[in-house]
């Protein structure tokens, strides 16, 4: 049964949306999700914006431990947090001031300074651009795959398969669902064999099943062909670009 809580998701599915519902399913922690509809620039709203002033996913709200509600935003700092607040047994982390307590912070910030950006800017290029650039294409698809494969001789020398120790961290968390959107920007892990097997180790977990799929279906994994995909980024390509748009406009105020 779900340890009760008052944490409160808001997500939508992409690669850091989903992180922190694979975390709170791991941990077997009850928690309430609203999905936020990029389409209709419900990240921008003053609501949100309250919650995360940079209108972005995710985002969440407690009750901290002082009784009063606490804000969370950007999905290193959201793990940071539930893993110091949450996994008292270390289940899914280590103590802090430990080598591995460090070391995990190591992969959470090469995902997020590294790994996040260098695809999120490959999607950009490969499936949202108004016209096609191959030196974008070709810059981040490039430094992705270096990234991967950084990844790829890291897991090589572990005994456990895992990103750091004998467990699954906020490490393996933060990194999953990068690669399991591989296709989306362009990449493959067949010449990575050990980033291969880590990720299929992490996708039989039950939690991480669970959490894939807030607030909605996980299709990442789904079978597509290539003409499948470009159909889906276009259909999407309109309101990336208006969001955009937008934004660019507001700067001009």
């Amino acid at each position: 049964m779900a340890t009760p809580t008052d944490i409160h998701l808001y997500t939508a599915q992409t690669p850091n949306g989903i992180k922190i519902s694979l975390f709170l399913e791991e941990l077997g922690l009850q928690y309430k999700v609203t999905a936020i509809d990029f389409s209709k620039q419900t990240q921008k709203e003053p609501w949100f914006l309250e919650i995360n002033p940079n209108g972005r996913i995710p985002a969440l709200t407690d009750t901290h431990t002082d009784g009063a509600p606490i804000r969370l935003f950007e999905s290193g700092s959201i793990l940071l947090y539930l893993a110091d607040r949450y996994d008292k047994e270390h289940k899914l982390s280590y103590p802090f001031g430990t080598r591995e307590y460090y070391e995990v912070n190591n992969w959470l910030f090469f995902q997020m300074a590294g790994l996040g950006p260098m695809q999120g800017q490959a999607n950009h290029f490969l499936r949202y651009a108004p016209e096609k650039i191959e030196y974008g294409v070709n810059r981040y698809g490039n430094e992705s795959r270096r990234l991967y494969h950084v990844l790829d001789d890291h897991l090589s020398k572990s005994t456990s398969g895992f990103l750091v120790g004998d467990r699954l961290t906020i490490a393996d968390i933060s990194c999953w669902p990068w690669i399991a959107s591989h296709r989306w920007a362009g990449l493959s892990l067949d010449d990575t064999p050990h980033l291969q097997a880590w990720f299929n180790k992490i996708l039989a977990r039950p939690g991480i099943e669970k959490g894939r799929h807030v607030p909605s279906h996980h299709g990442a994994l789904d079978p597509a062909t290539d003409e499948e995909l470009e159909k889906r980024a276009a259909a999407s390509r309109a309101w990336v670009q208006k969001g955009m748009a937008d934004d660019a406009q507001k700067l001009k105020k």
